[in-house]
Formats: structure tokens, C-alpha cells, sequence
């Protein structure tokens, strides 16, 4: 030691995601090269140390920790104090983990993808883990769906029930090896086991493997959940996967070994490789093409982009490597309900549809579903945020002055946990009609609640009344204070928080239907707004829905509601002749009873809707009359537009009641015209999108010049079609406007609870 450089000891606490993601041996390997002296350990949520020696060697690890951390870490904060004393002996260990009831909220770590040192392992015959599906490391494996209670050690997991064998054991305590603290840790001999029947290990696998190669759907337990796995290439099993889970139409995903076989299905650039790649494995909706490659047409009708990714497991790997062929791995529910975690409810729900089971005997504690990503404008975009990502926190702008839960909305269901500025989202749940659907969320609720120590005292929810997510909020005693928050304010509150952005916005919320403000549904808005509140500037014109619930898995009752029953701005009427044109290929006593509903004013209630607007236009297209899951029609007009660039149909804007109001019309007479004059549909499609942007950028240029300011959150459901995402962001961007969409926060209801938390946090803290 240099004359002068006296040893020097400090305590360091590190908040964050610093558990269950290999943040110890880290410590211990970092502090030995320093040098240095002294311990580490889980303190409840967060990781502290004692350290001495150098005063150098200690700010290089305090700067070693916060700058590079392990790849699965996310240091939020560290904090350091001078200690008295040193530790007792030479050298660095691992002390045991501690309890603090007084910590601050604690972060889950994610479940991670298989590493490729593991895959390696995998696939060696000299390694002891050879072909063994459970494999995994410090830098890897099951984290969120295993973990009972912090701080984060095996005996606090669902590996609690696997004693490690020697060999398992001695990696356990080497801090030389990457399994050094693996708490996930297992191998063939003291680890889960495979089960097919009466069948177990390598030859369970290979019973699944011939079941699938025969045309079979097998149900295999994943990560977080089952899952219903058939061969993508054989149009039979997909079609009887979609009969018997009663789904259809909506797209599967496809699991596919690695990125050579997603090239050859798909369009990918550097960013969705990336995406693909990276630890949280999500499905990728990406452009199909076929080069050397094919699916099933039964996997993605409807659509031209289809939902890949890449092995998560290392059961999965062994799947794929055997059967050499795109894998369907689409979740294990039926549809509407959510994904199927115990073993015995798995065999009662799923019995009908599997043809046999894959099974383990590794308890899921925490149900993950996959997560679903699309890359815009060379940005990942979060649309179902689940497995790899959940229930990672995101920062809040405006710090919750007490704990906050945001209940979320009906469909696409999550919920929100919010602590000072830290928002834990929890993972998609799904539609909370559905009973288990309804009682995985109050599970999952309870759990993360437990697990991270938020205890909310506010709750913040949609002011839809029927809302089911509304009426839980209502009827739980332990919460203080209700916040009622504007089901479109949480879409574009949600977008500006994300980006920090907290001073005034123009939001853009554009998604199926959500309560307003005057008791009518809403779903065309443009607000100008922060965190704390909002002003409705524009909107789209109103129409009718007839029969309700009905027109939305109608689109031909909606493209009737607007003919029909368009809310008066000025603008002319279609021809009547164009009208008959159209109702003539509908069944005549349909045609004529809906009409009767709208002129009646029965069973009609009216809705500013920008995606039942898309789902009119799809009517009249030709292109879906009826739909069997939210959002298709507007999934096939996205589709249809293809890569063409026409110039806009008609649109005009009015004034109406003080806001400026979005006149479809003369764009759905556009239409009319269009099929009636044999114009291609494609070119009609694509049109109307271009219309839909323009009529976007004229209604915020509208408020701009009303004094907003010139940024812009893009919100809602409607935005998660990429089309209509480039052409308004194109537009705005040309004017000067900057526009924010949303990245980890999913954009449509799946992102309600976090918008929900950000107003209520501001409400709160705007009162102090």
C-alpha cells in the first residue's frame, strides 16, 4: 500500500433489481481482484456489503456496480457510508441473507431465457447436463415464476423442494463458478424430472416428441404456465388446435430454433434480431415472407405479420432440435380464460384439447404468459407485457406521496403497484369477464403485493361503473381513497409518464370504447392534458352501436350504425344507391332489424370510436362482418393496405359543442364509391389509413394553434397498428411536433393500471 493510503471501510447498500440475478458472486468475484476485504448479503429487497481496504479499490467497485452490473441486474440507487472498524477476518464471502421489515419496496427479478454457455451445456455429451431440459445459472433461468418470498435464496423458492446433490452443491459454494449462488441450480440427478404419463426423463421426451411429429397437440409445462405446442407446418393439427381451444381465428405465435428459421419465415432488421435475442425471449410480430420456410396458412389468417421467437428453455430447445420444424406454442387456456399453472387444473381445463401432457415436478408459483413485442420505427414496442419483463419496475415522474394500486381496465387486464417514484406493472392477466380470469387477478394481486411490500392506500381506477376491475376497487375496505381516472386520460397519462413527461401534452387516444366524461362511450379523443387532468379538444363523430356489445363482434352492425345513424355535422349523406349496394350482401332481415334498432333509437348507445370506425371500414370492404376476437377487422383492414402509399380519401373536420370533430362521411361515401367503381380494395384500405392520419395531425395542429403545446402522446389501443402509427408520427414530426408513443408500457388496455398510477400520483402530490 502507498505511503498515505490508509484502509478505509464502508458499508453499501444497492436498490434495485439486484436478486436472483447473480448480483453476489458478482460482488464477491469484483471485491477479491480488488482486493478487498469484508461481506455481501440479500438484505430483504436489496443487496448490502461491508468493504475495506484501498480508498481507489473502493470507489473503482462503487463505480464497477453502478456501471456494470451483471447482464440481468438494474442498480436504481447506491448508497454509501463509512463503517467503523474492519471486517473480523481476511478475504470476501457471502454472508447468509437478512430480513428487514423496514426495507424499502422490493424488486422481482424476471424470468430469463436459457444462456448460451447453459445451451452449450445442453447439447455437449461429455457435460453432466447433457440433454437435461432444467438447465440454467446465475445468468439465466426461472426467477418471478419460482420465488414464494425475499430475500431471494433457494430455500424461498419453489427449488426449496430439490436438495442439491454434491456436484450441484460444490458449484453452489464455488465462487469460481457461474452457478456460484444459483438458487434455481439443479442437474439429472437432484433436479425436476420430466413426466409423460408413466413415462419420465429422456423418454417422457421423446413420447412428446413423437406425439407432435404424428399431428398431436401436446400440452407442456413452461415457464409460467402450460402451453399447447403442435407442429406449425401440419395445417390439420393447426386446425385442430383452433377447434378444440375454441380460438378461431386470432393468430398463434410460432417458436422457432434460431435466427436462420426466423429468416426464412419473416423480414427482420438489427433491432428484431436484437429483440429475439435478448433474455426476455418475447413473441415478435414481424412481416411474413417465405424463403425456404413455411407455415401452416391456419397460423396467421387474417394478417401478413406473424408472432415469432425463439427458444426460452432448454426443454424447449430439445423440442425443436428433435423435431426440426416450426413449433405453434401458443398459451394453455381456452380462450378468454387465463393460462392454466397447476397440474391437476391443467388436466381438467386442457384435457379436451391436448392429446397428452408434458409435465414436470417444479411448482409454478406465478403465472407468466408470454410476452408480445413489434418493432416501430426501429423501436421495440411492448404489446403484452408478461414473461421476461413483468413485474420489473418502471419509474414514475411524479412520485406517489403514498403507496398507489391502479386497478386497470376490463380487457387486456393488468395492474399497477406504486411506491414513492417505482411503478411495479404486473403481468397481462387477461379479460376480466371470465371467472378465473377475475381470480388469477386477486391471486396475483395478493402475491405481488406480498412479495415486493407495497401496501396500497389509494386506489385509482376506470370510471366505467360495469368495469369489473371498477367494482373490485369499490369493494375493498382496506383502501383509504378512490381515484376515478378517464379510461383515455390513463391511455396518453400513461404514454407521458413513461417519457417523464409531466408539464402539458396533447394526448391522442384512439382505441375501441371507453367511458367518457358526459356518460357516453368515447374512443376518438384528442386531449389537451398532464398528469393531473385533462380537456377534451376534439374528438371523431358519433355513431350508433347497434345492439351494444353485438356491434363490436360485428363490424357489419357498425358500418350500419354509421349509414344509418352518423351523428349530424353538416357533411352529406352517402347515396342511398351505395347504401343498397352494400345492405344487398348482407342477409335482407339482419339488414332491415339493425336499421329499425338505429331509427328506433333501441339498444344503440353512441361511441366517438376511432376502432369501431376501422371496424366500419372493414364492413364495407369486404373484408369481416363478423369477428370472433377484439380488434380482427381492423387487423385485416391493416393487413389489406399492404405496403401501398395512395393519396387520402376525403375527411372534413366541423366544430361541434366547442371541440373540433372528425366528420367520416365523405371518407366512408369514399368507400362506397371505391367498391362500387372496382377499385381495388388494398388501394381503398391503404387510403383510408392515410385519411385517418391526416385527420390526426389536422385535429392537433387545431389545438397547437389554440395555445398546447407541441408535443404529443400517442395513446390506445388503435396505435398498435403500425401503419397508422408511422403515417401520424410521419406527419406530426413534419410539422415540428414531438411524438411519443408508448415503448414498455404496452399502448392499449394492458397499459390502463400504469396510466391509472401516474394520475393518481399526481393528484396526490399536487394536494401537499
Amino acid at each position: 500500500m502507498a505511503a498515505g493510503e490508509r484502509r478505509r471501510t464502508q458499508h453499501i447498500e444497492v436498490f434495485g433489481r439486484v436478486q436472483g440475478v447473480g448480483f453476489r458472486p458478482y460482488v464477491h468475484r469484483t471485491a477479491t481482484a480488488l482486493g478487498l476485504d469484508g461481506w455481501v448479503c440479500n438484505v430483504d429487497g436489496h443487496v448490502e456489503l461491508t468493504v475495506s481496504g484501498r480508498p481507489d479499490a473502493l470507489r473503482e467497485l462503487v463505480a464497477r456496480l453502478r456501471d456494470r452490473p451483471p447482464p440481468l441486474a438494474a442498480v436504481r440507487r447506491i448508497d454509501v457510508t463509512d463503517a467503523p472498524g474492519a471486517p473480523d477476518r481476511a478475504g470476501f464471502t457471502v454472508v447468509a441473507s437478512q430480513a428487514d421489515p423496514s426495507a424499502a419496496p422490493r424488486e422481482i427479478p424476471p424470468d430469463a431465457a436459457v444462456c448460451d454457455a447453459c445451451l452449450a451445456e445442453l447439447f455437449d455429451p461429455d457435460d453432466r447436463r447433457y440433454r437435461y431440459p432444467f438447465v440454467n445459472c446465475t445468468d439465466c433461468g426461472p426467477r418471478a415464476t419460482v420465488i414464494e418470498d425475499l430475500p431471494y435464496d433457494r430455500e424461498r423458492t419453489t427449488m426449496r423442494r430439490f436438495p442439491l446433490c454434491p456436484d450441484c452443491a460444490a458449484e453452489y459454494a464455488d465462487p469460481a463458478d457461474r452457478r456460484f449462488h444459483a438458487e434455481p441450480l439443479a442437474c439429472p440427478v437432484c433436479g425436476p424430472r420430466l413426466a409423460w404419463a408413466d413415462l419420465t426423463g429422456e423418454d417422457a421426451l421423446q413420447a412428446a416428441v413423437r406425439a407432435v411429429r404424428d399431428g398431436g397437440i401436446v400440452a407442456v409445462k413452461g415457464l409460467g404456465g402450460y402451453q399447447l405446442v403442435c407442429d406449425a407446418t401440419d395445417a390439420g393439427a393447426v386446425a385442430r388446435l383452433r377447434r378444440r381451444k375454441r380460438r378461431p381465428a386470432k393468430p398463434f405465435a410460432v417458436m422457432v430454433a434460431d435466427l436462420a428459421a426466423v429468416r426464412r419465415l419473416a423480414r427482420t432488421g438489427r433491432t428484431e434480431e436484437d429483440v429475439l435475442g435478448s433474455p426476455q425471449r418475447p413473441v415478435l410480430l414481424l412481416p411474413a415472407q417465405h424463403r425456404g420456410g413455411r407455415l401452416a396458412p391456419e397460423v396467421h389468417p387474417g394478417t401478413g405479420r406473424v408472432g415469432l421467437f425463439l427458444p426460452t428453455t432448454g426443454l424447449h430447445h430439445l423440442l425443436l432440435r428433435a423435431l426440426a420444424r416450426p413449433l405453434v406454442v401458443t398459451s394453455g387456456n381456452l380462450a378468454d380464460e387465463p393460462i392454466a399453472t397447476d397440474d391437476d387444473a391443467a388436466r381438467r381445463s386442457l384435457g379436451a384439447v391436448a392429446d397428452g401432457f408434458l409435465t414436470h415436478d417444479r411448482p409454478i408459483r406465478a403465472r407468466y404468459d408470454d410476452s408480445v413485442v413489434q418493432v416501430s420505427h426501429g423501436t421495440a414496442r411492448t404489446l403484452r407485457r408478461a414473461r421476461g419483463y413483468a413485474p420489473a419496475p418502471l419509474a414514475l415522474p411524479v412520485a406517489a406521496p403514498v403507496p398507489v394500486v391502479g386497478a386497470g381496465a376490463q380487457l387486456k387486464h393488468t395492474f399497477t403497484l406504486a411506491e414513492a417514484g417505482r411503478a411495479h406493472l404486473g403481468p397481462h392477466t387477461g379479460d376480466l369477464a371470465d371467472t378465473a380470469t377475475y381470480d388469477a387477478f386477486t391471486t396475483s394481486y395478493a402475491e405481488l403485493t406480498r412479495l415486493t411490500g407495497v401496501a396500497p392506500r389509494v386506489v385509482a381506477h376506470d370510471r366505467h361503473p360495469g368495469y369489473l376491475s371498477t367494482r373490485w376497487a369499490g369493494g375493498q375496505r382496506r383502501f383509504e381513497r378512490r381515484i376515478a381516472v378517464q379510461h383515455h386520460h390513463a391511455h396518453v397519462a400513461a404514454v407521458a409518464a413513461e417519457h417523464a413527461v409531466t408539464g402539458p401534452f396533447v394526448g391522442v387516444a384512439y382505441d375501441g370504447l371507453g367511458y367518457g366524461d358526459d356518460g357516453t362511450l368515447w374512443g376518438g379523443e384528442v386531449l389537451v392534458a398532464d398528469l393531473a387532468g385533462y380537456r377534451r379538444v376534439g374528438r371523431f363523430a358519433r355513431a350508433p352501436l347497434p345492439g351494444g356489445e353485438a356491434a363490436v363482434r360485428h363490424p357489419s352492425r357498425m358500418a350500419l350504425g354509421y349509414l344509418h345513424g352518423l351523428e349530424p355535422l353538416g357533411g352529406p349523406r352517402p347515396d342511398p344507391a351505395l347504401v343498397r349496394r352494400f345492405t344487398d350482401r348482407l342477409d335482407a332481415r339482419e339488414a332491415a332489424f339493425v336499421r329499425a334498432m338505429v331509427e328506433r333509437g333501441v339498444n344503440c348507445p353512441h361511441a366517438s370510436s376511432a376502432g369501431r370506425l376501422f371496424d366500419a371500414a372493414a364492413s364495407l370492404l369486404g373484408l369481416g362482418d363478423t369477428v370472433s376476437y377484439e380488434g380482427q377487422a381492423a387487423v385485416a383492414l391493416e393487413s389489406a393496405a399492404g405496403r401501398l402509399r395512395p393519396g387520402a380519401l376525403p375527411w372534413r373536420l366541423a366544430r361541434a359543442d366547442g371541440l373540433w370533430v372528425y366528420d367520416p362521411g365523405p371518407t366512408l361515401t369514399a368507400l362506397l364509391e371505391g367498391v362500387a367503381a372496382g377499385v381495388p380494395v388494398p388501394r381503398l384500405a391503404a387510403a383510408f389509413h392515410t385519411a385517418v392520419a391526416e385527420v390526426t395531425a389536422a385535429l392537433v395542429g387545431r389545438a397547437v394553434a389554440e395555445g398546447a403545446p407541441p408535443t404529443v402522446c400517442l395513446g390506445g389501443g388503435c396505435f398498435q397498428n403500425p401503419r397508422l402509427l408511422a403515417e401520424v408520427t410521419g406527419l406530426l414530426r413534419a410539422r415540428g411536433t414531438r411524438v411519443l408513443t408508448g415503448r414498455a408500457v404496452p399502448v392499449n388496455d394492458g397499459g390502463i393500471s400504469y396510466g391509472q398510477t401516474a394520475v393518481a400520483a399526481a393528484v396526490l402530490a399536487g394536494e401537499r
